[in-house]
């Protein structure tokens, strides 16, 4: 079937409906792939990552509060560690299913778009990651904001499934926000987006980040939203700064282009 729709496109590199869907479906069967695999090793982690999750209820015990996850019902553990493992296989399958993504789309995309786009993911990975390490960061002075408002007579009691999706959605929000200037970049390189028009959008991005920051954290724990804010704040600034950098490069080569065959001149009278 791959032979076939390989066969289907034309000289100038298109594929027809068919062959798109055929296309997709061996695209979404290697990542599926992948986070089967992936799976294995979460369900043998899911332990590891489930003591590094509770790291601040722990805390909370240790200031003498009664803090406790809790199960709700007798399939509580089960699904709990299930969720777990599927979590951490998505995160270790990510490479996978992010070049599939790519390669899906890369078809319609010049070779040296191909490579940008490989490149940039190589990028996003790390961001990801360091992003949900950001995340995981925050959380303990998250979770001290919201026992705060408890009184101390009474206990504080999680229910595990809750505390786990208030975690993992927690941590794929942030590293989302980290990989964000990633795609910033791409959108450069393929020319789509100038470096300028990013850089001229600073005060919309600003607010933009802080108001994602806010959704992300408590709205009154504003050391936590700093803690978000200032390090994707700083990868939007070097994403314009690599951008603006490139786009001088581009516009180098172009004006040589034009110098070569003569078109300086009526170039800059266009412009004046």
């Amino acid at each position: 079937m791959a032979t076939e729709a390989r066969k289907k496109r034309n000289t100038e590199g298109r594929m027809s409906l068919g062959a798109h869907l055929v296309e997709l479906r061996k695209r979404l069967f290697i990542s599926a792939a992948a986070i089967v695999v992936g799976l294995v090793a979460g369900w043998f982690l899911s332990a590891w990552v489930w003591d590094v999750l509770r790291v601040p209820i722990l805390q909370l015990e240790d200031k003498g509060r009664d803090a406790i996850i809790a199960y709700g019902d007798i399939t509580g553990a089960f699904n709990t560690k299930m969720q777990i493992a599927l979590f951490v296989a998505i995160l270790i399958a990510s490479p996978v299913w992010l070049y599939q993504i790519w390669a899906f789309v890369a078809p319609g995309l010049t070779k040296r778009e191909k490579l940008y786009g490989v490149a940039f993911l190589g990028a996003a990975v790390p961001l990801f990651l360091g992003g949900a390490f950001a995340g995981w960061i925050v959380m303990p002075n998250i979770v001290r904001l919201m026992a705060s408002f408890q009184p101390k007579e009474d206990a504080f009691y999680l229910d595990a499934r809750s505390y786990l999706d208030f975690a993992t959605k927690l941590l794929l929000v942030v590293g989302v926000g980290f990989v964000m200037p990633v795609f910033l970049v791409m959108l450069n390189f393929i020319g789509v987006l100038r470096g300028a028009s990013i850089l001229k959008s600073w005060r919309i991005a600003l607010l933009v980040i802080i108001l994602f920051a806010g959704i992300a954290t408590p709205a009154a724990d504003l050391v936590s939203m700093f803690l978000l804010a200032a390090p994707i704040i700083v990868l939007y600034f070097a994403a314009a700064g690599i951008s603006i950098l490139h786009d001088k490069r581009v516009d180098k080569r172009r004006a040589k282009e034009f110098a070569d065959y003569d078109l300086a001149t009526t170039d800059s009278e266009d412009v004046a």
